[in-house]
């Protein structure tokens, strides 16, 4: 276990990857498409010059709230609403060929019950917490959401291949500039990219089997890994799939048999990563960001080991919401890595209530106090654009960055 007390001067600022858009980028975004159903997008001169200047304002804005590890806030990617939970996921519709809009939506598919040894994912609506607050759920009124996605689920009809090339160039210019103008390194600045086992949720109609649809995603996302990197940048692997399938199978599975079903899309990602500097890779892992009860999340403690297997140099994960906050405990008992960090949630996109800096201080000194103030890096939970509204979004960044540099003084004495 390591002691709190550390030599390092500030602790890093960072965040999970979206942020609120502005309202001319959403209108920008809906304006651009090209087909009834979403799925093509058209990329104008003018939308590429609106997309530049708002991520170079961006990274601008973030720096002046503290935040020191700075991303595009993911504006590349299609966000046709104020709420879409979706884009985070639905951008690689996009950059992948092999895919076609059928009519089947995940939300409306067929169950089909798991069984002991042969674990597989059942319905969205037939999720265990879904189930349990059905009320809750299906009124509109209660605050929850699952939000709007920006286009319509496909399925896989064909061989997958990666077509992503001129809209990730186009990413990683804009946050190039938006560094460059800033006066950030390349090293401090982060794009989002999908995990393989992430993107194989969706139906699979042409390959034999799930496994063989897995590796052909990880196959499929190592090209937009590898222009992110080579650009001198990171990539964050966005894979919400490790933890919030164990929701979305029926009947529950044991943990032997979910920790089986996850190491192969863990081994996938791996393959997709292989030969990339570990230090320009973060994995970020939550429990789905919709704001429901969550009750049936998997714990932590059964799924961290599988985590610190995938082959990256640190690790995102909600710690901040009230489902999870207690679970920093976990390693007190789980030996990080050497030349591994960590990236907490610090704050929560689950709440409107604004995260006191003496609290985000706090919550930071926890983490710091069992792998050292060296290893954390204090983040959000999950992405807060389309979450929270744009200017709690920007509240809880600078309270983010004000806790941060006041855990920093304390830790240095």
């Amino acid at each position: 276990m390591s002691t709190a007390r550390s030599t390092a001067r500030r602790i890093p600022v960072s965040h999970a990857g979206s942020l609120p858009r502005t309202p001319e980028l959403i209108a920008a975004n809906e304006a651009r498409r090209t087909a009834e159903d979403g799925f093509t997008l058209e990329r104008t001169p003018e939308f590429e010059r609106l997309l530049t200047d708002a991520v170079v304002d961006l990274v601008r804005r973030q720096a002046e709230l503290g935040v020191t590890i700075v991303g595009d806030g993911e504006y590349g990617k299609a966000m046709s609403s104020a709420v879409d939970y979706g884009a985070w996921w639905s951008y690689s519709f996009q950059r992948v060929s092999g895919l076609e809009i059928t009519g089947e939506d995940l939300f409306t598919q067929p169950v089909v019950r798991s069984e002991p040894g042969k674990v597989r994912l059942t319905s969205f609506p037939d999720r265990r917490d879904w189930t349990i607050f059905k009320d809750a759920y299906t009124d509109p009124t209660s605050g929850i959401s699952t939000g709007k996605n920006a286009t319509a689920f496909p399925a896989t009809t064909g061989p997958l291949s990666y077509t992503g090339q001129e809209a990730i160039a186009s990413d990683i210019a804009n946050l190039t500039a938006g560094l460059r103008a800033a006066g950030i390194p390349l090293e401090q600045g982060f794009i989002t990219s999908l995990s393989p086992g992430s993107g194989a949720r969706i139906s699979n109609r042409y390959y034999a089997t799930e496994e063989e649809h897995i590796w052909a995603w990880a196959e499929v996302m190592r090209e937009e890994y590898r222009a992110i990197v080579d650009a001198g940048l990171t990539v964050q692997v966005d894979d919400p799939s490790i933890a919030e399938n164990w929701d979305q199978i029926n009947p529950e599975p044991s943990v032997e048999d979910y920790r089986a079903f996850t190491r192969i899309r863990v081994e996938a990602l791996n393959h997709a990563l292989r030969g990339l500097p570990p230090e320009q890779v973060r994995f970020h892992l939550c429990w789905g960001s919709w704001h429901g009860p969550h009750t049936t999340d998997v714990e932590f403690k059964h799924i961290v080991d599988l985590m610190l297997q995938i082959e990256a140099g640190s690790y995102s994960f909600e710690a901040a919401n009230v489902r999870h906050e207690h679970e920093w405990k976990v390693w007190k008992d789980v030996q990080l890595p050497a030349g591994k960090k960590i990236v907490p949630g610090i704050v929560s996109h689950a709440t409107n209530v604004v995260e006191h800096p003496e609290l985000v201080a706090d919550r930071i000194e926890r983490f710091a106090s069992v792998v050292g103030a060296e290893n954390v890096i204090a983040s959000t939970d999950c992405g807060l654009g389309g979450r929270i509204h744009p200017q709690i979004a920007v509240a809880k960044l600078a309270a983010l960055g004000e806790g941060a540099r006041l855990a920093a003084a304390r830790l240095s004495g």
